[in-house]
């Protein structure tokens, strides 16, 4: 219960072995095309993957000159950013990047990868939603009782 995300992960390394695998979160979905993202993966030869999003709206936003409001934007996607969309792909040379319990899968492990050339970002344009909130979680439960889950894959 005291593990940290990269501590976790390294607890699995006797289980997972010295293969390739893929790792998620957990709390989001996503209509991520597991085979495009896995041929993205072994194309670029790197030792991570992790599928870039662009993060909806959410709040509104202003730009502002010293105390004046100079522009004022309610929930808008501003083109160009992406966040972390949760969904990895891992060769396992990312546990020498794992150091125990304390280690923090998004901070050292990934600027070290990152500095090292060895982290590649599939930029994701499909559906994807967070569920950290009950709001979104009430949204996404009414999106799959309605039949219109994007991340639906099966019938």
């Amino acid at each position: 219960l005291t593990t940290m995300t990269g501590g976790r992960l390294l607890r699995l390394k006797d289980l997972l072995g010295a293969e390739r695998f893929m790792l998620t979160y957990g709390d989001g979905v996503a209509d991520i095309d597991i085979t495009e993202l896995l041929g993205f993966h072994e194309r670029h030869g790197r030792i991570a993957t992790v599928t870039a999003v662009e993060p909806p709206g959410r709040f509104g936003r202003m730009i502002m000159e010293e105390d004046q409001v100079i522009r004022f934007s309610e929930k808008e996607n501003i083109a160009g950013e992406w966040i972390n969309g949760g969904f990895f792909v891992f060769e396992p040379q990312i546990f020498d990047y794992l150091d125990g319990d304390e280690t923090i899968l998004e901070r050292s492990p990934m600027e070290r990868l990152s500095g090292d050339g060895q982290l590649m970002a599939f930029r994701h344009h499909g559906f994807w939603s967070h569920m950290d909130t009950i709001h979104e979680r009430s949204t996404l439960e009414d999106l799959w009782r309605s039949g219109d889950a994007p991340w639906k894959s099966w019938e």
